[in-house]
C-alpha cells in the first residue's frame, strides 16, 4: 500500500496530490481514477479539489522536465531519490515553474512538509528544501535554455517521449507539431453534452448558473455544430452535480460528440455502435434519434459492458442494446442503417485530460493498433446496409491509426467512397485531438 500523507500542516490538495504520485509510481494507477478516489476520502471542496488536478496531473504530464530540473538542482539522478522525496520534489518544482498564483515560500515549505510526513525524514526534506530553494533561483533560466528546434529538444521541453515527438512532427510538420506539444500541458477544455433525451441545453445552463457553474454554448467542430454542447468556465466536476445524478449531463469532448454528429441518425433506425463502452457516443446517438429506434452497443470487455449498460440507465438511454461481444466478429443481425466504428487506439488526441497516457503508450503497438482498427472497420463495413454510412472516429493523432486505416479499407471494398475526414487538434481546435471520416456505401 502507498504512503498516505497524512500532516495536517500540508494544505488538504497538496496532501491529495502526492497521494495520487504515489497511487500512479507504485501502483501503476491511471492518474484521472486515483485523483477521483483520493479526492472523495478526503472530502476536498471544489477549490481544493481544483488544485489538487492542477498539481497531480501536472505532476504526471510534465515529469521529464520535472525530472530534467530536478537533476540539475541536485546534482544527482532523480531515479536514485526515494520515492516520498522524489514525488514532493515533483509537486515543488511544477509550483515554482508552471503555476501561477503559488507563493514560492509556501511551494517550498509544503513540499518540505510532504517529504516529511510521506517518510522523507532526516536529510530527505533537506534535500527538497535545498533543492527547491535553487530552483526558486536558476529553475527559470533551466527552462529558457530548453530549446524545440528538434522533436528531441521539444520532447524534453514539452514532457512527451521522443518518439510522439517524431511522429507528429512527421505528421504535422515541424511548427504544427511545436503548437500542439505547447498544448498537451495545459488543462483540458470540460465540455459537457445535455442529454436530448431528458433535458434542455438552456434550462440546464440555468440550474448550473443558480449554483455558481458558469458555462457557454459549446462551439461547433469541423463536424458541425453541437446544440447540446456547454463548455463550463473554470473547473467543474461533472459527476458532483445533481444534473449528472438525474441523468442530464454528460462530460464529453466536442470532438467526441462530433463523431454522432457526423453519422446523423434519424429517429427510428438501427444503428450499429463497434467499441461503444463507456457510453458517451452510444447515447448520443440515441438522443440524435429521439429514442425512437434501436442501437446495438458492442462492447467485448465485461466490466466496460457493465459501465456502458450504467451509463444508459442513468441516461434513460432505453433503445440501446448492449451487447458482450467482439467488435470485429462477422455479424448476423445487420443490415444496419448505419454504423459508428470507435476501435481501440493509442490516444495521443487525449494527453491534456488523462495525463499517464503519453508514459504508457508505446510505438511498437501501434502497428497492431492498426491491423486491430481494420478488422473492426470491416466488420462494421459488413454490417451495413447499402447506402448507408459510416463513421470512423479515434481519439489520436496518429496517421497509421486514422488516414492510412482509411485508405487501406477503401482500397480493399469498392463499394464505399469516403465522404468527409476530419483531424481535430488540441492547439487549433480546441478539444481532444480526433479523427472522423464517414464513409457510404453504394446503393
Amino acid at each position: 500500500m502507498p504512503t498516505r500523507i497524512a500532516s495536517t500542516a500540508v494544505s488538504p490538495g497538496r496532501r491529495v496530490a502526492a497521494a495520487v504520485l504515489r497511487r500512479v509510481e507504485a501502483d501503476g494507477a491511471y492518474a484521472d481514477r486515483a485523483l477521483a478516489a483520493e479526492a472523495t476520502r478526503a472530502g476536498l471542496d471544489a477549490r481544493e479539489r481544483a488544485f489538487a488536478t492542477r498539481l497531480a496531473y501536472g505532476a504526471v504530464q510534465r515529469r521529464r522536465t520535472l525530472d530534467h530540473a530536478i537533476a540539475a538542482c541536485s546534482g544527482r539522478p532523480v531515479e536514485r531519490l526515494d520515492a516520498p522525496v522524489r514525488d514532493a520534489l515533483r509537486l515543488g518544482m511544477l509550483q515554482l515553474l508552471f503555476l501561477d498564483g503559488v507563493a514560492a515560500h509556501a511551494a517550498v515549505d509544503q513540499s518540505v512538509e510532504l517529504a516529511k510526513a510521506a517518510g522523507g525524514g532526516g536529510r530527505g526534506h533537506s534535500l527538497v528544501n535545498a533543492v527547491l530553494r535553487r530552483a526558486g533561483r536558476e529553475g527559470a533560466a533551466l527552462l529558457e535554455a530548453l530549446g524545440d528546434a528538434t522533436p528531441q529538444e521539444a520532447a524534453l521541453r514539452h514532457s512527451v517521449p521522443d518518439w510522439i515527438a517524431e511522429l507528429w512532427w512527421e505528421a504535422l510538420g515541424a511548427e504544427q507539431a511545436r503548437a500542439l506539444l505547447a498544448t498537451v500541458n495545459e488543462p483540458a477544455e470540460s465540455a459537457l453534452r445535455v442529454n436530448a433525451l431528458l433535458a434542455e441545453p438552456a434550462a440546464v445552463a440555468a440550474e448550473l448558473a443558480a449554483r455558481g457553474v458558469a458555462t457557454h454554448p459549446a462551439p461547433a467542430t469541423l463536424a458541425g455544430d453541437l446544440p447540446e454542447g456547454l463548455v463550463a468556465e473554470g473547473a467543474f466536476d461533472p459527476s458532483a452535480d445533481p444534473s449528472w445524478a438525474a441523468g442530464a449531463l454528460v462530460a464529453q469532448s466536442r470532438a467526441a460528440m462530433g463523431a454522432a454528429r457526423l453519422l446523423a441518425p434519424r429517429a427510428g433506425m438501427r444503428v450499429l455502435d463497434l467499441c461503444a463502452a463507456p457510453g458517451g457516443k452510444a447515447t448520443h446517438l440515441a438522443a440524435l434519434m429521439e429514442g425512437r429506434g434501436e442501437v446495438v452497443a458492442v462492447e467485448r470487455n465485461a466490466r466496460r459492458a457493465g459501465a456502458l449498460r450504467a451509463t444508459c440507465e442513468r441516461l434513460r438511454a432505453d433503445i440501446v442494446r448492449v451487447e458482450p461481444d467482439d467488435a470485429a466478429r462477422s455479424r448476423e443481425d445487420g443490415p444496419f442503417d448505419a454504423v459508428l466504428v470507435d476501435p481501440p487506439c493509442s490516444g495521443l488526441g487525449t494527453l491534456q485530460g488523462r495525463p499517464d497516457r503519453r508514459w504508457r503508450a508505446r510505438p511498437e503497438a501501434i502497428a497492431e493498433l492498426a491491423l486491430l482498427q481494420g478488422r473492426i472497420l470491416a466488420a462494421g463495413a459488413a454490417a451495413l446496409k447499402p447506402g448507408g454510412a459510416l463513421v470512423y472516429a479515434t481519439c489520436t493523432i496518429s496517421p497509421q491509426e486514422n488516414e492510412q486505416v482509411v485508405e487501406r479499407f477503401l482500397a480493399e471494398h469498392d463499394a464505399f467512397a469516403l465522404e468527409r475526414e476530419h483531424l481535430l487538434l488540441p492547439h487549433r481546435d480546441g478539444t481532444d485531438g480526433f479523427f472522423l471520416a464517414r464513409l457510404s456505401r453504394a446503393v
